[in-house]
């Protein structure tokens, strides 16, 4: 009993830092960073690529986490983690905005226009889980991931990479793989069933992909 209370605490243990380091509010900064390294983005400076890693990773992680603790504070909502989707509504219209605040930077700093429709994929996919949040729990992180799959894949298809293809399907399947991780840590923390997880990837991926293939 004993051993198997342990392996269950593990488990709990490790879908909890799968939950925690794949964050939607780490996947845009991750995301970036990937396009950063893999796209023709790499030959920038390197001073302007930290740049602008940082502005955004400010913008799209930074920003979210103070408010939430703000909300937090003044009794907006009732847990920081948001476990409960009557907390989710206000932090998701801020986080909106501040995927808006990013498309603009982007487009008013003249990035490529693939990295923008990243981002305003981003944005969108943000805005419909929103809006399914009023009535339904839609999984965030998977929307994240599935976005940050949505990037690599079009990339590859754009033929934006500048990296070997057995590199690029390298980071393909890790990312698909880290998809089915984290789909599996948030329904084993009983956060999601798997018709919200499902539904949180098809979001990321679909709002990303079609951004950059339509707009791009």
């Amino acid at each position: 009993m004993a051993s198997r209370l342990a392996r269950i605490r593990l488990l709990d243990e490790a879908a909890r830092f799968a939950s925690t380091v794949l964050s939607p509010l780490l996947t845009p900064s991750y995301s970036l960073f990937m396009a950063l390294s893999i796209s023709p983005k790499v030959l920038d400076t390197t001073g302007s690529r930290i740049n602008l890693l940082i502005i955004i990773f400010g913008i799209t992680c930074v920003m979210p986490m103070v408010t939430i603790a703000v909300l937090h504070n003044f009794k907006l909502i009732k847990d920081k983690r948001m476990i409960k989707r009557q907390d989710r509504l206000i932090p998701y219209i801020t986080a909106t905005i501040y995927y808006l605040g990013a498309v603009w930077y982007l487009a008013y700093t003249h990035e490529p226009r693939w990295l923008v429709m990243f981002a305003a994929g981003g944005a969108l996919a943000c805005l419909i889980s929103t809006l399914i949040n009023i009535k339904w729990k839609i999984s965030a992180h998977m929307a994240g991931m599935g976005g940050l799959l949505a990037l690599l894949w079009q990339l590859n298809a754009m033929d934006l990479e500048v990296i070997s293809p057995v590199w690029m399907t390298f980071f393909i399947l890790v990312a698909i793989g880290l998809c089915g991780l984290l789909g599996s840590a948030r329904m084993l923390l009983k956060r999601h069933t798997l018709p919200q997880v499902l539904a949180g990837f098809a979001n990321g991926f679909l709002c990303v992909s079609l951004m950059m293939r339509l707009f791009g």
